[in-house]
């Protein structure tokens, strides 16, 4: 494990984050111009920036130079006072600097780096923590874990994640476990400028009740407003308003996170005006009745 580096990088996580999806068309190739298109609409939205190439960007079905790619694309439109968030997470530490590194050419601001997840079995906190330790010590890029267990079949231990807080380059993390407790307890055990954010629409009240700074979401790409709107009930003291609003959202995030997946998510933006296009094979995009379903619950969720 390379030394631990205390001083912190000062970058802001604070407030909402799209986790931005990857359009395709019907062929399974890359609509940059769509891309574009997407982001600089959202740019006039409530959001302190975006995540490209996270899970909802199927980061898992494009290749090294389409992920770089995606990230560069993505800089040309997003304005300089909102964040980029890029995933560079590799399965190896040595392919994981050099995504990074790629990733930091492209223009992005901090980089969000999953647990590696195939030799799951293996993956203890020691080696986790040796993984971050010398990747945010071998890249300027700033970094963040994320935790995602639903996905990796790997769940990041808080004993961990308090141990890699002290490293001045691992500047926060995006928890998607849905565990408010173990948000609750990386807040507390953790430095006061380390930034924990929740991954979860659903319990995105419940993070920033305990201590949380913002959320990388996918309900972000289609209802920034009520979570902006939640966002500020919150810290003005309005926290009977605040769950009013996150109760409305819960069906709708569901739908695009659980129920339908990425799938689903693009086919909102589609509803919405915008392009979500196709997903990549071996994904399936949603059948007539499932967009009908989808349509039902964007409306009743007053999203449409």
């Amino acid at each position: 494990m390379s030394q631990v580096v205390t001083e912190r990088n000062n970058i802001s996580l604070a407030g909402l984050f799209p986790a931005v999806p990857t359009p395709f068309n019907l062929s399974g190739e890359l609509e940059y111009r769509r891309l574009r298109s997407n982001l600089e609409r959202m740019s006039s939205e409530p959001l302190s920036g975006y995540l490209l190439q996270g899970s909802n960007g199927e980061f898992v079905f494009l290749d090294r130079d389409e992920r770089v790619e995606v990230v560069r694309e993505a800089r040309s439109v997003i304005p300089s006072n909102q964040l980029l968030i890029a995933g560079s997470g590799m399965e190896s530490t040595y392919e994981t600097i050099i995504m990074t590194n790629h990733m930091t050419a492209a223009g992005a601001d901090v980089a969000l780096v999953v647990t590696p997840h195939y030799f799951k079995g293996a993956m203890t906190a020691a080696v986790l923590e040796n993984y971050y330790v010398d990747v945010a010590a071998a890249v300027e890029l700033p970094i963040m874990l994320y935790n995602v267990p639903q996905f990796t079949g790997v769940d990041l231990p808080v004993e961990a994640v308090v141990k890699l807080a002290l490293h001045g380059n691992i500047i926060g993390i995006k928890e998607s476990g849905g565990d408010v407790n173990k948000i609750a307890r990386m807040v507390r055990e953790t430095p006061d400028d380390f930034q924990v954010l929740s991954g979860s629409a659903n319990s995105f009240l419940s993070a920033l009740e305990v201590g949380a700074v913002g959320g990388i979401m996918a309900l972000a790409n289609i209802a920034s407003g009520p979570l902006a709107d939640l966002m500020q009930c919150f810290q003005e003291g309005d926290v009977e308003r605040a769950a009013q609003i996150q109760r409305k959202l819960i069906v709708p995030n569901d739908a695009v996170t659980a129920k339908f997946g990425v799938a689903g998510l693009k086919a909102a933006l589609d509803m919405l005006g915008d392009y979500g296009g196709s997903v990549r094979s071996p994904l399936l995009s949603l059948t007539y009745s499932e967009r009908n379903e989808l349509r039902v619950i964007m409306e009743a969720g007053g999203l449409l």
